[in-house]
């Protein structure tokens, strides 16, 4: 492993170079274990510890096939679907594996007692397997998550449809939380060459599903002058959200839960703030009956931050606890579109307040390559920035995913997988000093 970082951090490696280095037998991973699938069985969501789960472990480097490519991970980030991984919810990813296992002869590389999690990463190709003519060792890249096999004609107009499409280190194998990753050449993209490995790695899965979520024709097609209720603005999702809605002529109102993250949103440029604590919303009575009279109460609000309008579009991904209120609140004609249900997935609305307002639900799972393709292009360009806060070393996994499982962190949580230090593979000075405040946003608070 020493000899690939010498040449990543050599300014004189060649794409030969790279392809003439030796690739290691083993490297290090972040994994979960298969007979520890029942470890919390019995516990309460909320006090699972991924710090007891997740294992940084030597592990063999798999197998290049046709299509694919192995990285050289520097950084990487964690994710929900790495705490879910983690703590086994809704269901162990054992069972992803299993079912991916069966699909070929390949694909059983990925059924293995343990599952190599992870689904970002920022680092430089070390090898491509045949057929892959558009990247090459050396070439610096990020990676987003969705994984697709394409026999189907059902996912020819919009990838996320294929039946045979995976997330990337939650339901397959080989994830980012690595020193290496196996990918397909089509989750490549190339690295935003004025940030930090850490700070590349961290967009990846969030920026791409705000993206297709709220931008994208697949999801609300959001418009100059739309109000866009975003829950958790200031988190590692909402972030992104709140970025595309100001770049994109929106206007976004901003649901914190604290006046230090009411602070972050008005650093972005955001106007309209809600906290949702300090002015006392408690959408469910108990845990059986919702109170349409806080649904009330918090469409007043809304309408006093808009000059007296709806909004166009929720954001949603809290779920269970806030989709009642997010129905009730749209506009009529409007589109709540959801991504997630961090508090629970079985979702609770008065219907009259969706059909008689011709109201419109969608669901919007990830991104197609085009769409996260687009949406990195934006970080390249210096249009949207990454939302990190702090890095972990891959030791300190375990704390990343903990922290993040327990709501301690802003924004993004990074991991540092081959960078020996944070602050590395910068490539343009020049857009970065103009962008430096921005991309420094969530480290200073």
């Amino acid at each position: 492993m020493k000899e690939i970082l010498d040449a990543i951090q050599s300014q004189d490696s060649s794409a030969a170079d790279f392809a003439a280095l030796s690739i290691p037998e083993s490297y290090r991973a972040v994994t979960v274990h298969k007979d520890e699938a029942e470890m919390f069985a019995g516990v309460a969501s909320r006090d699972k510890d991924p710090r007891k789960s997740l294992h940084v472990e030597d592990v063999p480097v798999p197998e290049l096939g046709p299509g694919e490519a192995l990285v050289a991970v520097m950084a990487s980030s964690v994710n929900y679907n790495s705490v879910w991984t983690s703590i086994f919810e809704p269901v162990s990813t054992f069972g992803f594996l299993e079912r991916y296992g069966k699909l070929s002869d390949l694909s059983k590389r990925h059924d293995l007692p343990y599952h190599v999690i992870g689904s970002d990463l920022a680092g430089v190709v070390l090898r491509t397997g045949p057929g892959v003519n558009a990247w090459k060792p050396g070439d610096e890249v990020v990676a987003h998550c969705l994984s697709v096999e394409l026999e189907s004609s059902d996912g020819h107009n919009d990838t996320m449809l294929d039946p045979e499409q995976r997330i990337w280190g939650f339901e397959t194998n080989f994830g980012g939380l690595a020193e290496i990753a196996l990918v397909k050449s089509n989750q490549l993209m190339p690295k935003p060459d004025h940030l930090s490995w850490e700070e590349a790695a961290a967009p990846g899965l969030v920026n791409s599903t705000a993206y297709r979520q709220l931008v994208s024709r697949n999801g609300a097609g959001m418009k100059q002058g739309d109000n866009v209720l975003i829950w958790g603005a200031s988190g590692g999702l909402g972030s992104y959200a709140t970025q595309f809605a100001l770049a994109g002529g929106a206007n976004p109102i901003c649901v914190v839960s604290s006046d230090q993250k009411a602070e972050i949103c008005r650093k972005m440029g955001a106007e309209a703030i809600i906290d949702r604590n300090a002015e006392g919303y408690k959408f469910w009575k108990d845990e059986h009956n919702q109170d349409p009279r806080e649904w009330k109460r918090f469409g007043k609000r809304i309408r006093e931050l808009t000059g007296g309008e709806d909004v166009d579009i929720v954001f949603e991904h809290p779920g269970r606890e806030t989709f009642g209120a997010s129905v009730y609140v749209t506009r009529k004609g409007g589109t709540i579109v959801t991504c997630a249900s961090t508090s629970g997935y079985n979702h609770e609305y008065d219907n009259r307040y969706l059909w008689m307002s011709l109201k419109k639900i969608v669901g919007s799972h990830f991104a197609n390559y085009r769409e996260a393709w687009e949406a990195n292009r934006l970080v390249a360009k210096g249009k949207i920035h990454p939302t990190l806060s702090k890095v972990y070393s891959l030791e300190d996994t375990g704390q990343a995913a903990y922290d993040v499982h327990r709501n301690l962190h802003q924004g993004k949580v990074g991991v540092l997988a081959l960078a020996p230090t944070e602050g590395l593979g910068v490539r343009n000075g020049e857009l970065r000093e103009q962008h430096i405040d921005a991309i420094n946003r969530f480290r200073n608070i």
